[in-house]
């Protein structure tokens, strides 16, 4: 219990220390204009308050990753708590920062026109594919997910298919809908749920005293279940997610003043963190007895497991709270996926969104592919979103660093994350089946070299493009006309 109750007040330490540190890194500056009011067009750009977007954020990135990812991850013992931390206040909240802070200065831009920016024009095609497939998919699996639990906690009331028609209308809504009329009314209520859930639990555990093991050396490395890089890939939201960086764009159209990103941004990943720390401490409580957590896994799967916690820890009306405040994770990361999939598109081939026939223009096509996704087999391409979507945290790392390089301020707070997080998605798509599966040993030796050869790169590449002075934000003085 004590590495458990540790971790959450390092994570709560490292907002007000380190969170406060990277933004005087970045340096905001509280009189200058956000595309919420100098682009606004009352769809995707409009202003809203700090409270509400910090719970829409936060809905928007959770999913169901900082609880699922973490269960699994409690396979590997306490060791998970230190990646947790470890992750989220270094890596993780540091990408969702930046990210949304270097958006909010670029207009709002999301992550490919921020890559080819940053990164140059080949790249940008290729995290725009990469970037649109990731969200395709997260949406497609989140209807299924989200119809599957409420039916589920419905007891088979309602019809699978009616369920998944609905959730499928919902997105559609929330995709076309401006982000005030239905997300911005229907988030914040998913968001104060999520707390009230992830709060009840965590107190739940302290005061009846569960089981939680505490890290030692003894379990710092788990017997027949090497860490590195598997750990990595499987708690990703809750300590970094490549998925946050097509979220936080959408909240970057929609803060009102930078002085905000803190709270947002690097806050909100926090609150992540917490509520993975949280519910990975529930999942190892479950070793204590005589079924283990592997087996749970196995057998009733991680759903069933929440649904064990939330019994067994809360009893039945707190543990019915617990259980719909999962239910909401996929429905609401869903719709935003979908949301931010438009928003992407739109901005690649430069089609304004304030007419809905023009958001109509990019949306069926996107939902008719959703819907063919969802009558055909794509396990194949499921197997590779942890890497995918840990390749996008490397990606947008590499964003930020080279952000941080151009305007000659301190890099390595992305650089670094930056460079393990490509070192860890290069040796496990070197050893995975699903990747080239080569031995460990020489995946650990070609995905160093292969690291050390893109660091040359970015140096190369940084130092050309501060000497060609390129500029990091657009011209705040343009920004001011705008809003006058």
């Amino acid at each position: 219990m004590y590495t458990f109750l540790g971790g959450i007040a390092l994570l709560i330490i490292g907002y007000f220390t380190y969170g406060k540190f990277v933004e005087k890194v970045f340096g905001i500056k509280e009189n200058r204009p956000t595309p919420a009011f100098s682009k606004r067009d009352d769809v995707d750009y409009l202003p809203l308050n700090k409270t509400k977007n910090s719970l829409i954020e936060l809905i928007s990135i959770a999913g169901v990753g900082p609880i699922f990812g973490p269960i699994m991850g409690a396979l590997y013992g306490p060791v998970a708590f230190i990646w947790i931390v470890v992750g989220c206040i270094f890596a993780g909240a540091v990408h969702d920062y930046l990210t949304g802070m270097i958006s909010i200065r670029n207009g709002g831009a999301h992550l490919p026109a921020l890559v080819g920016k940053f990164l140059g024009k080949p790249m940008k095609h290729v995290v725009n594919i990469f970037s649109i497939l990731l969200l395709l998919l997260v949406g497609t699996v989140f209807v299924s997910s989200s119809a599957t639990l409420i039916y589920d906690l419905a007891g088979g009331a309602i019809g699978l298919t009616a369920l998944i028609a609905i959730v499928f209308v919902y997105y559609i809504l929330s995709t076309m809908l401006p982000i005030d009329k239905m997300i911005g009314k229907i988030f914040p209520v998913f968001g104060a749920l999520l707390l009230l859930g992830t709060v009840s639990l965590g107190v739940s555990l302290v005061f009846n005293g569960a089981p939680v093991p505490e890290l030692s050396i003894s379990n710092m490395h788990p017997e027949n279940t090497p860490i590195f890089p598997l750990l990595f890939l499987v708690i990703s939201c809750g300590a970094i997610s490549g998925f946050h960086a097509t979220q936080s764009p959408i909240i970057a159209r929609t803060t009102r003043n930078e002085k905000e990103g803190r709270g947002i941004f690097y806050g909100m990943m926090i609150g992540e963190g917490l509520i993975a720390m949280v519910w990975a401490a529930a999942a190892m409580s479950l070793f204590d007895g005589p079924v283990t957590l592997n087996e749970l896994i196995n057998t009733i799967g991680t759903s069933g497991i929440v649904n064990e916690v939330a019994t067994m820890m809360l009893g039945s009306v707190l543990g019915t709270v617990l259980v719909l405040s999962v239910i909401v994770l996929p429905l609401s990361s869903g719709d935003t996926a979908f949301r931010s999939a438009r928003m992407i598109i739109a901005d690649y081939i430069n089609i304004p969104q304030k007419k809905i026939s023009k958001r109509l223009l990019i949306a069926v096509p996107l939902f008719l592919a959703s819907v063919l996704l969802t009558t055909v087999d794509f396990t194949l391409l499921w197997n590779y979103f942890s890497w995918a979507n840990q390749s996008l945290a490397a990606i947008s790392l590499w964003v930020g660093s080279m952000y941080l390089f151009i305007s000659k301020k301190n890099y390595w707070i992305a650089m670094i994350p930056g460079t393990f997080m490509t070192y860890v998605v290069t040796v496990y798509i070197l050893n995975a089946p699903i990747g080239f599966r080569l031995p460990l040993n020489i995946s650990y030796l070609i995905g160093a070299i292969t690291t050390v050869g893109i660091i040359l790169l970015f140096y190369k590449y940084a130092r050309k493009n501060r000497a060609n002075e390129l500029s990091c934000d657009e011209d705040a003085a343009v920004l001011a006309n705008k809003v006058a």
